[in-house]
């Protein structure tokens, strides 16, 4: 673990019966950066949000944030500590408003007691643990997020790309450390990604957040990370600036065209 990492998967290997999902993982976020996470279609991605976020169990391998080794801790403790993500399907309360999506977080936020502080502090708007006002929290992520215009629609009546934005609104109602975002693109129009990209530059720069990305807009992943790992059938086969990614052979090779 590098000293400016705030989340560190070290070594991680996931097992199916006799079939690796992942072989010896290390992939390091550094604070304040968008750290993107490529490959083919069954390469493992989703498979490692869910080690680290605590929905699965890896065989081997741990994972760190801030140094402390969090493999034990339950999924609810992890979000505790600053751990948020969004899902490759959407996961929405489609039958209540984009504003009391929103809220719902915040009061499950608010039941957290009795977990450490350890030191952990964000900048800016993502400081943690004291309780919040959910109806402020909700209007001022709206704000955040450029959804206040549609803070009383139903969230079944949005569009696709727009309801990503919601579920990341969610998120953030957590004040999280480090987001993991899963394909946030997809479903949206370039448009939409454009305006995305630009929020999630505005969160990483202005709020001192930090986000790992997991994606397929290629376009999207090149101008918004600041480093890239690439996955392919469980392992890392390139990790570097997203020039150098973009110019290894392997990667063209396994993702992103052929090298010939």
């Amino acid at each position: 673990m590098t000293a400016d990492a705030l989340l560190s998967v070290d070594g991680v290997t996931v097992s199916f019966g006799g079939k690796r999902a992942l072989s010896d993982v290390d992939l390091q976020v550094r604070a304040g950066e968008v750290t993107g996470l490529i490959g083919p279609n069954g390469a493992g991605k989703t498979t490692l949000f869910n080690v680290i976020t605590g929905l699965l169990a890896p065989t081997r391998g741990r994972v760190l944030l801030d140094g402390r080794d969090v493999s034990r801790l339950e999924t609810h403790r992890r979000a505790r500590l600053g751990i948020a993500r969004t899902f490759q399907r959407l996961e929405l309360f489609t039958d209540l408003t984009v504003r009391d999506n929103l809220r719902v977080a915040a009061e499950i936020r608010n039941t957290w007691r009795g977990f450490p502080r350890l030191g952990l502090r964000g900048r800016s708007g993502f400081e943690r643990h004291a309780r919040i006002d959910a109806a402020d929290e909700a209007d001022r992520v709206l704000d955040l997020v450029g959804l206040t215009d549609l803070a009383d629609v139903p969230v079944s009546e949005l569009p696709t790309g727009t309801a990503r934005v919601v579920e990341l609104g969610r998120a953030l109602m957590i004040r999280p450390r480090v987001l993991l975002l899963d394909e946030p693109a997809s479903g949206q129009t370039d448009e939409e990604t454009r305006a995305f990209e630009a929020l999630v530059r505005r969160l990483v720069h202005d709020d001192g957040l930090t986000v790992l990305l997991i994606e397929h807009d290629m376009d999207l992943v090149m101008d918004v990370c600041d480093r890239i790992y690439v996955l392919d059938f469980g392992e890392v086969i390139a990790v570097g600036s997203p020039e150098a990614v973009r110019a290894d052979g392997r990667v063209r090779d396994a993702y992103l065209g052929s090298s010939s």
